[in-house]
């Protein structure tokens, strides 16, 4: 089931964004980062690569200084012990820097996640084994996005975030990550 959304999801951004063309400057052969476009796509590689999570999000560049997005994190090992299974994460990002919509920024996210866990009572002793949860956090981080010419984007971002409604054991999330992605 999470292999057919994730192929639909990659198939959707695919078709919708292809009739999409970079532009260039008509008077130098060199394109700016508006230019260039106002979307991106990226992929977390520590999620990938440490945590075995397929972690992609989609951004859209507001004007100079901000943006807004959307990440989708799928675990692929089902047999994970990792607390997080699938989150859905969106997010405002406001830059500080006088490149367009690049530089150092903060953002504001909020994250609906599920997975599974061993819940315990507050003595200590065991409940459940792999029950499943979903919960709500709301969060900050802070990070570095650099573009370049034409249109390559790499970005690395950490942040923190508090569980809203006590579903899972976990107070806080993280989030965080080293993405490379596209600008168009």
């Amino acid at each position: 089931m999470k292999k057919t959304i994730l192929i639909t999801l990659i198939l959707f951004f695919t078709l919708t964004f292809s009739s999409y063309a970079q532009k260039t400057s008509t008077t130098t052969n060199e394109t700016t980062p508006y230019e260039i476009g106002r979307n991106e796509l990226k992929i977390n590689m520590v999620s990938l690569i440490g945590f075995k999570w397929f972690d992609f999000s989609y951004e859209r560049l507001l004007n100079e200084e901000s943006s807004f997005g959307v990440g989708t994190l799928f675990a692929l090992d089902n047999n994970t012990e990792y607390y997080r299974t699938f989150s859905l994460t969106p997010y405002y990002r406001q830059f500080f820097s006088p490149k367009y919509a690049e530089g150092f920024f903060v953002e504001a996210f909020t994250m609906i996640h599920s997975g599974k866990q061993d819940f315990y009572d507050d003595n200590g002793t065991f409940i459940a084994e792999n029950q499943k949860y979903t919960d709500l956090a709301v969060g900050i981080s802070s990070g570095y996005k650099v573009i370049s010419r034409r249109g390559f984007a790499a970005e690395v971002y950490l942040g923190i975030g508090r569980n809203m409604l006590s579903k899972s054991d976990e107070e806080v999330v993280g989030r965080g990550g080293v993405s490379i992605g596209y600008r168009f």
